[in-house]
């Protein structure tokens, strides 16, 4: 072991419908945000606040078709991955950077689709070109009340 950890856990909504990129020779890769929320007292003035940060996921090959065929705007999902800086040029020229959360591992918690699985599924991508991804059981617990951002 080198020593050095890159690794990500996320619980959240997303923000937005999958979008899916396709390219030559059959693979692809969806891509949308998830927002996470945390809550607190201002102790000031007795206020509750709550702080809404905004994270870039991207998925790839089968686990983005799985995703954009079950996921909508606001469902919730628990998300592993790991992060992955990128740069590209604008069309201004100029430089862009952003930083994204590479998943390989999700659990639906809530969706709202009509195609909607019977139970919550959970994935693992074995990351690599062919996108295989394996099915396990959820023993996590049905139904919780949270406050969406949107």
């Amino acid at each position: 072991m080198n020593g050095t950890l890159n690794k990500v856990l996320l619980i959240g909504h997303l923000g937005d419908e999958v979008k899916m990129h396709y390219f030559d020779g059959g693979n692809c890769i969806g891509r949308f945000p998830l927002a996470t929320n945390e809550v607190y007292i201002n102790k000031t003035t007795g206020e509750k606040i709550t702080s809404t940060e905004w994270h870039n996921l991207v998925v790839r090959n089968k686990a983005a078709e799985i995703c954009e065929k079950y996921l909508s705007k606001g469902d919730k999902i628990y998300v592993e991955g790991r992060i992955k800086s990128r740069q590209w040029q604008a069309e201004d020229g100029t430089t862009k950077y952003t930083n994204e959360i590479q998943v390989t591992e999700f659990t639906f918690l809530t969706t709202k689709k009509e195609s909607e699985p019977s139970s919550k599924q959970n994935f693992k991508s074995d990351n690599t070109e062919s996108g295989k991804m394996t099915n396990f059981d959820n023993n996590k617990e049905k139904g919780e009340n949270d406050d969406l951002p949107f």
